[in-house]
């Protein structure tokens, strides 16, 4: 790590880690955030209230990262800003607790975003840790349903799409370097979504108000286990929290980024995702989970409009020019064969046609 390294220009460089209880992954995530190469001045340690032994060993192991304790677990999406806030440069590297970033990580996505001023987000290609030669997370796009149209989702390195620096419209939050005062601006992540559709909505501000997001293809980031309780890969049952969140933040991120002409002219598609959402919520014993969600939704109406009246009166983009039809991206420990199958046919097939005629209506 060294703060006298060329940076393409941007300066200093800050890493934000955001942890809760991450002892299992703290070392191997600050050792690889050591061995950055390029302009990285500062670490800081942005923790959720942990009661296990992160602090312990972050004091022991890495005494020169700063720590800024949070009295509370309110999720990843305040810590985030606050670390953010906190940062002394500009230019952050945000990553989470379960991310293990390559050494040259700084440098490849400081390259990225010095080509562009509009830039605000580059992100690496994320791989499983337990299996490098698949891709996690490589961004997506924005699927009209209020969802991330996810690029080469699983799919094998040597067969994912995309080669040098793409643009993306949605950033998966593993690993990012972040133009903070951008971020900041557009005003951080949403603070009350606790934590899923969270970066969704960010970029979603983001390229709404004309800036860019980019992925550096041949920047690769390890992923390791996720959040446990909420992160789901593969399993028998689906996490009731991840149904509630899914339940609230979906509607909060479509309530406050869609322009109102928009959302009539996508209900019809809308309302069908959602019932097949309740559906597949019942199916899993989740009922009520979808239930709470909803009525966390409606409890949030008066924080939600002031934050949809800033944005709607920033925004230069429309919403038709953003979102597209699909794919409808499923997890692959969901996906299912038979009858189940061409229904998941059938309902992608049914969600890109009613975009196909309603998009050139929409807001």
């Amino acid at each position: 790590m060294s703060a006298n390294a060329p940076n393409s220009g941007l300066g200093p460089v800050s890493v934000v880690v955001v942890n809760y209880n991450g002892a299992a992954y703290l070392d191997e995530c600050l050792s690889a955030v050591h061995a950055l190469t390029g302009a990285v001045d500062e670490v800081i340690l942005v923790d959720n209230a942990s009661t296990d032994a992160s602090l312990a060993l972050v004091h022991a192991r890495f005494p020169d990262v700063r720590i800024l304790a949070l009295p509370t677990n309110d999720g990843p999406c305040p810590a985030r800003n606050a670390g953010m806030r906190a940062a002394r440069h500009r230019w952050v590297l945000a990553i989470d607790n379960d991310a293990v970033a390559a050494p040259d990580t700084v440098e490849k996505l400081a390259q990225a975003v010095a080509a562009d001023p509009a830039i605000a987000i580059a992100q690496p290609r994320s791989v499983f840790a337990s299996e490098p030669s698949r891709v996690h997370y490589d961004g997506g796009a924005f699927h009209y349903a209020g969802l991330i149209a996810l690029r080469n989702f699983y799919a094998p390195l040597e067969r994912a799409e995309g080669r040098g620096v793409v643009d993306l419209d949605c950033a998966v939050a593993v690993a990012l370097l972040v133009d903070r005062d951008a971020l900041l601006a557009a005003g951080g992540y949403d603070e009350t979504m606790f934590i899923l559709f969270e970066d969704l909505d960010l970029s979603y501000r983001l390229r709404a108000t004309g800036r860019r997001i980019v992925s550096v293809e041949d920047c690769i980031v390890l992923h390791k286990g996720g959040t446990p309780g909420i992160s789901f890969r593969e399993g028998p049952r689906y996490p009731g929290s991840r149904v509630f969140f899914h339940s609230r933040n979906r509607w909060t991120f479509l309530a406050k980024c869609y322009r109102r002409r928009t959302l009539v002219v996508a209900a019809p598609g809308l309302l069908v995702y959602e019932i097949v959402w309740l559906t597949f919520s019942v199916l899993q014993g989740h009922a009520g989970d979808w239930w709470r969600g909803k009525r966390a939704f409606f409890a949030l109406a008066g924080v939600r409009r002031n934050a949809r009246l800033a944005f709607q009166a920033a925004r230069t983009v429309p919403d038709r020019e953003l979102l597209v039809g699909g794919p409808l991206t499923i997890t692959p420990a969901l996906k299912a064969r038979g009858v189940r199958a061409l229904l998941d046919q059938s309902l992608s097939a049914i969600l890109r046609a009613w975009w196909w005629l309603a998009r050139p209506l929409a807001g």
